[in-house]
Order: C-alpha cells, then sequence, then structure tokens
C-alpha cells in the first residue's frame, strides 16, 4: 500500500525525493501518514481537497479486502 500511495503521488509534486510514507497499525486500522516537501502540500491536497480526496478514494478500494479500517493523513 505504502508503494501505491507514493506511486500515485511522486508525479503530482515537485519535490519526489520528500515523499514519505509511514504506516501505523493497531489491531482495527492502519493509518498511514504521507508526508511531502511544505511547497507541494498544496498540489497533493488540490483545490478544495479534490485531488487528496481521489487519492484516499484509490487507497481506500485498493485496501477494502482487508478487514482493517484504512485512514490516510497527509502532513
Amino acid at each position: 500500500m505504502k508503494a501505491l500511495i507514493e506511486t500515485i503521488v511522486r508525479p503530482l509534486v515537485d519535490h519526489p525525493d520528500d515523499v514519505n510514507v509511514t504506516e501505523e497499525e493497531n489491531d482495527y486500522k492502519i493509518r498511514y501518514h504521507l508526508t511531502v516537501h511544505e511547497n507541494d502540500v498544496g498540489k497533493v491536497i488540490g483545490k478544495n481537497g479534490r485531488i487528496a480526496k481521489a487519492i484516499r478514494t484509490v487507497v481506500y478500494a485498493a485496501g477494502s479486502d482487508s478487514n482493517k479500517k484504512i485512514y490516510l493523513d497527509i502532513m
């Protein structure tokens, strides 16, 4: 899943080397933390959050076979 998130986000940003995805997992949820360069945050979030919503939709769909709830935080 981390590779999927990085594959989606890297072409969107000006500083692809600063894209970092960390995973935090417990019994009932998996939380991914996406961090990008401070100048690229707006590009990842998009106007009115449209790009962030689209990224989350793809990630949630890819993880739908898991019994755990998946969250994606963008920082």
